[in-house]
């Protein structure tokens, strides 16, 4: 079989994904690489070399370099980049997935755009050809079905970081005085590491357990989060790191107990809850990051907690969550030995890139094949709340 991924640009949370397929297919799989990456992602630590990896062509010429490429693929996959690749091949009748995140991430009213007509037709059009959808995000089929898109070919799926074995007494967490909290990202306002701040401000007012935060990122929140951590007598309880090279950014998982995840609906995926979870860790997160609906059950591998509109409500919820994890060590490590069996036994490279193929070569034969749940099973319409939350020194 020969399948040709079409992206954007390599990055450590598709690499994994892509071995595993060049593991399965040798040379029939190749791996399209059409833009540089952003000066900020490789601040962050992103950067691979694409030259490192032999099932990587790197090139924007479609017709030069590209077409016999995708055009005599049995399965071609897009995702991070323009439909042009792939135009050609879905006006062709040939089996295509279509990776995406949410389109409207601000929020599904703003559909209503300049725009709106020319994306109805661009994901209507092969209704009734093999163009199916994987959606990186639970909220992915919400916003697709603006356009009646897609009916009956939207899949999970989602972004697979590479699934770190651990021993059972490396997952387990030493019962300590202080708890280890972890929060990592881009401090800006959508990922709201403000609301953070405040939910350790009632912790520590409300609370007498001793816990301790490390915030790892940088960005334009920032500042705001220096002068609050200052201003709420958190200096001691919390520290600000800036970004660190994503491997030590899993380290730093390991000696932590409880991981955060804060965003709101602009968070598309969120790729460190399948790292946490891995981890170990015990995850609390937002309802509304995309990952969160297909990785975590409420109590059962994590908590999560409804986001709202208000920063003072999230943040109380936030904090009520954490009071609970803080004071049973016992909790604790039973949430993270579930979300460590998540990763390993559904939501990881391996089992995303096998279910694809044998999804592929089902239907390159006519035939059917589903899951009950996972990567590739069928996407439920999944609606995020109306609204949005911007607050001052947030955004």
């Amino acid at each position: 079989m020969k399948l040709t991924f079409v992206t954007n640009y390599l990055t450590h949370h598709q690499l994994p994904f892509c071995q595993e397929l060049y593991e399965r297919l040798g040379e029939g799989f190749t791996l399209v690489v059409t833009n540089p990456m952003e000066e900020e992602r490789i601040r962050m630590g992103w950067a691979l070399d694409p030259a490192q990896y032999p099932f990587v062509i790197q090139s924007d010429r479609y017709v030069e370099d590209l077409r016999p490429v995708i055009m005599e693929s049995d399965a071609v996959i897009c995702g991070g980049t323009s439909v042009y690749y792939i135009q050609e091949r879905m006006d062709a009748g040939k089996l295509t997935f279509r990776y995406h995140e949410r389109i409207y991430k601000k929020g599904r009213q703003t559909a209503i755009r300049p725009g709106y007509f020319k994306k109805l037709k661009e994901h209507t059009r092969y209704r009734n050809k093999p163009v199916y959808l994987l959606c990186a995000g639970a909220y992915v089929p919400a916003d697709f079905s603006l356009f009646f898109s897609y009916p009956g070919k939207m899949l999970r799926f989602g972004y697979f970081p590479e699934f770190i074995p651990a021993a059972s007494n490396v997952r387990h967490r030493p019962r300590r005085k202080t708890v280890e909290l972890l929060w990592t990202g881009r401090e800006i306002g959508w990922k709201h590491p403000l609301t953070v701040l405040e939910a350790m401000r009632l912790m520590k007012q409300n609370s007498e357990l001793s816990f301790h935060l490390t915030m790892i990122g940088e960005g334009e929140c920032r500042s705001a989060l220096e002068e609050k951590r200052k201003l709420y007598d958190l200096e001691k309880e919390v520290e600000l790191k800036d970004f660190m090279p994503p491997a030590e950014v899993r380290k730093q998982m390991l000696k932590s107990d409880i991981y955060l995840m804060s965003s709101d609906f602009e968070e598309g995926w969120g790729a460190v809850v399948n790292e946490a979870m891995n981890a170990g860790c015990a995850v609390v997160a937002s309802s509304a990051a995309g990952s969160v609906p297909y990785l975590i059950k409420g109590g059962k591998n994590g908590m999560v907690y409804e986001y709202r509109k208000s920063a003072s409500r999230n943040a109380m919820s936030l904090a009520a969550m954490l009071d609970l994890l803080c004071g049973v060590p016992d909790l604790r490590q039973k949430l993270g030995e579930e979300a460590y069996r998540t990763i390993k036994e559904e939501w990881n490279a391996a089992v995303a890139a096998e279910r694809l193929l044998a999804f592929s070569e089902a239907q390159l034969e006519g035939k059917e094949l589903s899951w009950e749940s996972g990567p590739m099973s069928a996407a439920p319409m999944i609606k995020p709340a109306k609204g949005y939350l911007y607050c001052k020194g947030e955004g």
